[in-house]
């Protein structure tokens, strides 16, 4: 009996994705619960489990892009003979033949790895040994033609018979792969690249500026950690002071905390915050939900979970979506200075930066004091100049003097 292995549906308004790894082959047998690939769109990547115990048989390659609903691929129930009936092209029935060598070397009798490098390589399968099976091609079998031919270059002349046999000198074309590689954008690239276009075109966004002294929150912090790690068994960061300064900033100037829906501005009673965490795949932003009803414990514990779950690719579609607020920390990276752009349809994101000791005037002495640059880009059309400034100064006084947190640990 065959199983059709489907595309789910990952969340509202996602008709398509890209199946960007297969974690089984095909031929491979499989269990129920199995990971057999990982399904990437444009906003999270989601691992896509069997149904069944049984032998996979893909049907699209890795990079294919699909649609909900399209059947990716069938299992057979059953095992031993079958599955090895499945790795072997079936033969017509009355023909007891051998299956040609040029019938191994078919794009359906190869993997889809082995088919995604002879395309990309622009390999020609008839030419390349097979040390698999049967004569099949192996993925290391294209791997070894593309970089044998990379290293044998291509002959420059080419004999002329009007010249007496003398070669005609023609120079060598140019590799495409050696001077530049072309590839699609991913779904999730292609839409943080509509986004932040969006964001530019419809709101009008200005940037401003302050600076904050780390000292007293960093000597908050080492004082805290051991007893902190020991009752929570996760560490105190610098992310949850600034999601609670946010928050207490967000009661101080309500606007922010808002967006514009049309002609009507919609104002927010609850503090959504979202985290931008950066990923080998894009820039995604989990939420941390009634971040003021939370104890910095429950938000270090949110935000390490969402990193985790981002990075393995295994964030879920609601963990992103209504935030009111985002922070984004380019300190992390090294950055020192920078204006981030608005998370549409939200009026405003805090950018926070490196801690850079720096000669700062204090009591009209100059000394040496642990700054961060703090960024607050908004929507002018929602927020006034002097509702962004306040709200910077209180983020600032709030970190410069943790005590006018709600501090519980």
């Amino acid at each position: 009996m065959s199983i059709e292995v489907k595309v789910p549906a990952v969340g509202e308004s996602i008709t398509s994705g890209v199946v960007s790894v297969w974690h089984k082959k095909s031929g491979d047998q499989v269990k129920a619960g199995d990971a057999l690939f990982t399904l990437e769109t444009d906003k999270v990547s989601t691992e896509i489990t069997a149904e069944k115990d049984g032998v996979l048989q893909t049907r699209v390659a890795e990079g294919a892009e699909v649609k909900i609903g399209e059947v990716v691929a069938v299992i057979e129930e059953g095992s031993g003979s079958v599955e090895k009936r499945a790795a072997e092209p079936s033969a017509p029935k009355g023909d007891t033949k051998p299956v040609p060598t040029a019938a191994k070397k078919s794009p359906d009798a190869m993997s889809p790895a082995v088919r995604r490098i002879v395309a990309e390589e622009k390999l020609d399968p008839e030419k390349i040994s097979g040390s698999g099976k049967g004569g099949r091609l192996t993925k290391g079998d294209a791997l070894a033609a593309a970089k044998n031919r990379e290293a044998v270059p291509e002959p420059s002349s080419v004999p002329d018979a009007t010249a007496g046999g003398r070669a005609e000198e023609k120079p060598a074309p140019q590799s495409e792969n050696e001077r530049f590689t072309r590839k699609k954008m991913s779904p999730l690239r292609r839409k943080i690249a509509a986004q932040l276009v969006m964001a530019q075109h419809t709101a009008a966004i200005l940037t401003t500026f302050n600076e904050c002294d780390m000292t007293e929150v960093q000597a908050l912090r080492t004082k805290s950690q051991d007893a902190f790690t020991k009752k929570n068994a996760l560490k105190l960061g610098f992310m949850s002071f600034f999601i609670k300064a946010t928050v207490e900033a967000l009661k101080v100037v309500p606007p922010i905390n808002g967006r514009i829906e049309g002609d009507d501005m919609i104002q927010n009673h609850y503090y959504d915050i979202g985290v931008a965490v950066g990923t080998e795949r894009g820039l995604v932003v989990p939420v941390v939900r009634d971040a003021d009803k939370k104890s910095f414990a429950e938000i270090e514990r949110d935000i390490a979970d969402y990193a985790t779950r981002a990075r393995e690719g295994k964030i879920k579609i609601e963990d992103l979506q209504g935030g009111t607020f985002t922070i984004s920390n380019g300190g992390v990276y090294g950055s020192l200075f920078g204006t981030p752009i608005l998370n549409p349809p939200q009026s405003g994101i805090l950018g926070m930066h490196t801690i850079q000791k720096r000669p700062v005037a204090i009591k009209d002495e100059v000394v040496l004091r642990p700054m961060m640059y703090l960024a607050l880009s908004y929507d002018h059309r929602a927020v006034d100049g002097k509702e962004a400034v306040t709200f910077l100064i209180t983020v600032k006084q709030c970190i410069e003097d943790p005590k006018k947190l709600p501090l519980d640990f």
